[in-house]
């Protein structure tokens, strides 16, 4: 099998294709370029996508790229203003780390990242991937980096039959076979656009790709059943409660939820805890509070959520009890909410409660 025999002719065919076939993304230098990457921003996109599409993340890298052109910027920007700016991206830790590694490079290290995986790998929030991704693209550091494309890819090209996550340390040893020493970034970028437009997860364009004849999922007639998967956990379903609270000069009641934990250092709604079982819904003080009729749902990660949202509207003296902000309503897109209490305002938004008010 040539995978086997001639590794590093897979590397030369997929590299060639990549020359004519490179998608064209706002933090990547053109293929075999002489121009440098910018480590800022080849740190920042592998941040924002993790977990998260290309067609998602495009604009929120424009807005981060012109707001904080580089990581001293970055590091200097107020943590309020960070969240804000990432909200509705998700995974909210991505957004502390981001603020945390920015600090980092621009106290520890002069404001320029270091130029190894192992000294990369020392920054906060940063892990193997992120790592040996930046060292690669931006520094062309010989690494090996597996995302989820690249892992679909050397899993099909090698046939692992061993269920994921178990076959990890296989899918590395592989990918560590098959990356050149020349131009590993070029590779890197490469097979994850191999696997987002090619290799896709149901339906690889097998037809089109340029390593058919290196792959043995492909020699088996049925490429999409690599790379195997452990059969998923049932997702857990918890409940809870949140408080729309809007004085009547038209501002709404914000707080911003600890540092740690889900959504951390985000404003929202006051909420009440999430548990498996309807916790009480006690508002956080005495008023005329409506229930809407339909939770909100929304599934994160691990569990998935229903959010009842109780509404009251309240005279201009009103001061709720904790720490928190009288938000202008007709500012609310400015808050930087978290998509689940964006989508908690816009249901009680649309509520007509009128005669309840």
């Amino acid at each position: 099998m040539r995978v086997e025999s001639e590794p590093m002719k897979i590397a030369e065919d997929l590299l060639a294709h990549y020359g004519v076939h490179a998608r064209r993304l706002p933090w990547r230098v053109p293929p075999g370029s002489n121009e440098a990457a910018d480590p800022y921003r080849v740190w920042l996109s592998e941040v924002m996508l993790q977990q998260t599409t290309v067609a998602a993340v495009a604009p929120y890298f424009a807005r981060f790229t012109d707001r904080w052109p580089t990581v001293a910027d970055l590091a200097a920007a107020a943590d309020g203003d960070v969240m804000a700016a990432w909200a509705g991206l998700g995974y909210y830790a991505r957004a502390r780390n981001l603020l945390a590694c920015a600090r980092a490079v621009a106290r520890d290290h002069g404001g320029v990242f270091p130029d190894t995986e192992d000294a990369l790998r020392a920054l906060p929030g940063v892990g193997a991937y992120t790592a040996a991704a930046v060292a690669a693209i931006a520094f062309r550091r010989r690494a090996v980096v597996v995302d989820a494309n690249v892992e679909r890819v050397v899993a099909r090209l090698f046939a692992i039959a061993t269920p994921l996550p178990a076959a990890r340390t296989e899918i590395r040893a592989a990918a560590h076979r098959i990356t050149p020493d020349a131009r590993a970034g070029d590779f890197a970028q490469a097979m994850m656009d191999l696997g987002a437009t090619i290799c896709t997860s149901r339906s690889p364009a097998c037809g089109i790709c340029p390593l058919r004849q290196d792959c043995a999922a492909f020699r088996t007639a049925d490429p999409a059943a690599f790379p195997a998967k452990a059969a998923k956990k049932a997702r857990p379903h918890r409940l809870g409660h949140a408080w729309w609270i809007e004085r009547d000069d038209g501002r709404i009641w914000l707080i911003r939820r600890p540092d740690k934990g889900m959504l951390g250092g985000m404003r929202a709604l006051p909420s009440s805890d999430w548990s498996v079982t309807a916790p009480p819904a006690a508002p956080p003080f005495p008023a005329l509070w409506t229930a809407l009729a339909d939770p909100v749902t929304h599934v994160f990660t691990h569990f998935s959520l229903d959010l009842m949202v109780h509404v009251a509207r309240v005279e201009g003296d009103c001061l709720p009890p904790g720490e928190g902000e009288w938000w202008p309503l007709d500012r609310l897109d400015e808050a930087g909410l978290p998509t689940l209490f964006r989508r908690a305002a816009d249901a009680a938004m649309k509520e007509n409660i009128q005669d309840a008010w």
